[in-house]
């Protein structure tokens, strides 16, 4: 018994990770700030789609004008996988910090310029030209900007709070998406509709610039990650040439031995994104357009919605580290498919008050998934690939989501159905369910490939103490199967006594 519990991969206190709670608490700080200043700009242009249709494409049909803007939207996806391959790489080579340093420079700076470019009636056709490269530089750094991110947390965080820990990193996109609707409407009522149609719209763009410095400033005065440190200094003890070349990352080796965890992240990520930017791209512009609310209206309206899902989102993640994430994700994929109708019916009515319930529906069932997603993906990948891994497959599935404001908008335009969103809403909710089915439970474990992480040493004792009994229970399941083989065995030789 002894001599086989030798052999079972024992570790010893040495081996788990205590983490520095001030180190974590910068780390939670910088990557939710780079990651609202995503969402900041995502909120900002859902919630202007309006002004921009008029301001770059004016020769259009007010229809036609909005698709294009959200068009402009949503070209730039087609950019993010191949951002994701480029950071993710260097992710695995050179280390997560100095990945995310870039990738809120070039979102910061992209962000700012939409706000510098000319309109249709100053430069012509160039004026939508420059839109897109903006938006197309955009897609690019944020193709490792979420993963990076989402994988920087969760490197940082310990077996036991990684939920609530991870849960604050969409906590930053929410808080994003306020503040860039906030502005909106403040900068709108200052100013007047008229102006801000002229000028006003462009301030939001503007305030990129100094939220990028503060975070590029946050993310400088970062340390690697205890897990990514972990895996360069087993590289130096097995060959010193490893460190310079930096582990080697095959997407072969991904998207053959890791296939699995691909299709799960994929699902996880879609159904959270489509419900996402349906709700907080598509809906503003659906409200304003279909629904024929003045714009600051709708907007307040969502932004009321996103206030309420500011507190509700840390919940998510505690109880996620209490019940598990599975649970969240097949619970909001059956309550997306069973109320999407009810939702849509609500918002069609043409009442405030049912209008806020119909949204809030949508919001709660968002919660669900955004509460544990940035905890759920991180565990799927071992150290060596997860930066590659991760930003491959949430950048394919973000590529299929971040379509939903245009092809709803088409869907509801051409068939002029107001239940088109919820239609939508309700396939989405059938991949959510698969995925939720079949992906694997990963709370309160460690990450693949790194040592088991807690947050004191009483933590890591109580973490040793659970390996311990893990080995035991292993060795006694191994003990009972060696036994009920050797009792049929013996059975098999009495019953055939030739058999030696």
């Amino acid at each position: 018994m002894k001599s086989r519990k030798k052999t079972v991969n024992p570790i010893g206190l040495e081996d788990i990770t205590i983490v520095d709670d001030a180190k974590m608490r910068k780390a939670i700080t910088a990557a939710a700030l780079g990651n609202a200043m995503e969402w900041f700009d995502f909120g900002v242009y859902g919630f202007v789609a309006y002004v921009l249709g008029k301001v770059f494409f004016p020769d259009a049909s007010p229809s036609v004008q909005m698709i294009a803007a959200l068009a402009t939207f949503s070209v730039p996806f087609l950019i993010r996988p191949l951002g994701g391959l480029f950071f993710g790489a260097l992710g695995d080579k050179y280390g997560r910090q100095k990945v995310l340093a870039a990738t809120i420079v070039i979102m910061s700076l992209s962000t700012f310029a939409i706000g510098l470019i000319p309109s249709y009636a100053s430069i012509g056709i160039w004026a939508p030209i420059l839109l897109l490269l903006a938006k197309m530089a955009q897609g690019f750094s944020v193709g490792g900007e979420y993963t990076g991110a989402s994988i920087f947390v969760a490197e940082y965080a310990p077996d036991r709070k990684r939920g609530f820990l991870g849960s604050w990193l969409d906590f930053g996109s929410i808080a994003g998406f306020v503040l860039g609707a906030g502005l909106v409407v403040m900068i709108s009522a200052v100013v007047g509709e008229e102006k801000f149609q002229d000028w006003g719209w462009r301030l939001p763009f503007f305030l990129a610039l100094p939220l990028g410095m503060i975070g590029l400033y946050l993310r400088n005065a970062l340390e690697e990650t205890p897990a990514f440190q972990q895996h360069v200094e087993k590289l130096e003890q097995g060959d010193r040439e490893g460190l310079a070349r930096g582990p080697k990352v095959s997407f072969k080796e991904v998207a053959t031995k890791h296939w699995r965890s691909l299709m799960t992240c994929i699902g996880v990520v879609a159904v959270t994104n489509v419900t996402y930017y349906m709700l907080l791209t598509y809906m503003p512009s659906y409200l304003s357009h279909n629904l024929h609310y003045s714009e600051n209206r709708g907007v307040l309206i969502i932004i009321a919605i996103m206030v309420g899902m500011l507190f509700v989102q840390p919940l998510i993640g505690f109880i996620s580290d209490k019940i598990g994430r599975r649970p969240f994700i097949l619970f909001g994929s059956i309550a997306l498919f069973c109320l999407a109708i009810p939702a849509f019916m609500l918002i069609n009515s043409g009442k405030l008050g049912l209008i806020f319930s119909g949204l809030l529906i949508i919001a709660v069932v968002l919660n669900f998934f955004i509460g544990v997603m940035a905890s759920t993906l991180p565990a799927m990948f071992p150290t060596h690939i997860r930066y590659s891994a991760l930003a491959s497959a949430f950048n394919v599935s973000v590529l299929i989501a971040g379509l939903t404001p245009t092809l709803v908008a088409w869907l509801v335009e051409s068939t002029n159905n107001l239940y088109m969103p919820a239609y939508y809403l309700m396939v989405i909710a059938i991949v959510g369910l698969v995925t939720g089915i079949t992906m694997k439970e990963t709370a309160n474990m460690p990450l693949r490939g790194a040592a088991p992480a807690a947050s004191d040493l009483e933590e890591a004792k109580e973490l040793l103490q659970e390996h311990e009994d893990n080995i035991e229970q292993k060795i006694e399941d191994i003990d009972a199967q060696i036994a009920e083989l050797e009792a049929k065995r013996k059975n098999l030789v009495q019953q055939h006594p030739r058999i030696n």
